[in-house]
């Protein structure tokens, strides 16, 4: 699998242990996959641009894991180079293996955004708006076209313990005070981190999932000031939602882009991602994914949150 020492990948492992799976991760990162490796894994050193580790990892796999992907870049060739080409690369090393089973996790992002009320099952004709969501959705057509056996699931907003965006949510709504993009009234899906890895090895290990693009996430459809008051909730508290109204939120991007410009370091809070901040819905429904596989969500907003917010109290995050 790729991705392993990331937020979505560190519950993918957990579920590959869990069922006493032989893994294989391939790894950038000397110190982490030297954690990984002392939990009885076989890391490869190196990344998706290199093929003689791309060879190595998956050579004698049954499942190709892709979760491995840039949310974040300086510009759209960095978000295509990332997300594309490293997933071109990872197909034509496992189309040289013996063609095992592919699971891409892509995003909600190359799908695009729902219309208020109707969450998207998967088959719609795909509108990303934003250049990440542009270089996955590029990827999946990568995926759809090589010699693969594939799966590709799409998961919208994912929380859990480990993840550090949502982190940045409570933090905000602990102090009483969370600003929203937009008027609070935005309709999301989101799943907890547990929940998308229990998918990723039911899309694995169904024949019926071949070829398909799923969604997965929890049926319950919330708005963006719901799930902050949610936040609130899960931490014994309340909180006032402010809405941002788009001229303010663009603005207020412009200076964090300049900023992460001036400083070479990419930022997920850009103009660009305005494109997605301001949409009226992100919704999906998880229905085919389950009636094909039988993987439902665990977790519901008020369950995973209370989860998130007990794992970041026992690690010192909050």
């Amino acid at each position: 699998m790729t991705g392993a020492t990331g937020f979505v990948g560190s519950h993918l492992v957990e579920a590959l242990r869990r069922e006493g799976s032989e893994v294989t991760v391939l790894a950038r990162s000397a110190s982490k996959a030297e954690a990984l490796a002392s939990l009885g894994m076989r890391v490869i050193a190196g990344d998706l641009h290199d093929p003689g580790a791309l060879n190595r990892a998956v050579e004698g796999r049954d499942v190709v894991f892709h979760v491995a992907g840039v949310v974040s870049a300086r510009n759209e060739a960095e978000f295509f180079r990332a997300n594309r080409d490293g997933t071109a690369n990872l197909v034509a090393a496992s189309a040289q293996a013996g063609r095992p089973r592919f699971v891409f996790v892509s995003s909600l992002a190359a799908a695009g955004p729902a219309d208020p009320g109707r969450p998207l099952v998967g088959s719609e004709p795909p509108r990303p708006v934003t250049a990440y969501g542009r270089s996955k959705l590029a990827a999946e057509r990568v995926v759809a076209a090589g010699e693969l056996s594939w799966t590709i699931v799409r998961p919208p907003t994912v929380y859990g313990p480990r993840d550090r965006e949502v982190l940045k949510v409570f933090r905000l709504a602990r102090l009483g005070l969370a600003p929203v993009f937009g008027n609070g009234k935005q309709e999301l899906s989101a799943v907890h981190g547990a929940d998308l890895a229990d998918a990723l090895l039911a899309a694995g290990a169904s024949e019926t999932a071949a070829g398909k693009i799923y969604h997965a996430c929890h049926p319950e459809i919330f708005t963006s000031a719901e799930f902050v008051r949610a936040i609130a909730a899960a931490m014994g508290r309340r909180v006032a939602v402010i809405g941002v109204p788009r001229p303010i939120g663009r603005a207020l991007l412009a200076l964090t882009e300049t900023g992460a410009r001036l400083t070479g370091r990419p930022t997920i809070l850009t103009t660009d991602k305005a494109n997605e901040f301001f949409q009226a819905a992100w919704t999906a429904d998880p229905g085919p994914l389950t009636r094909d596989t039988g993987w439902q969500a665990a977790h519901d907003l008020r369950a995973g949150l209370a989860d998130t917010y007990e794992w970041y109290r026992s690690a010192g995050w909050l």
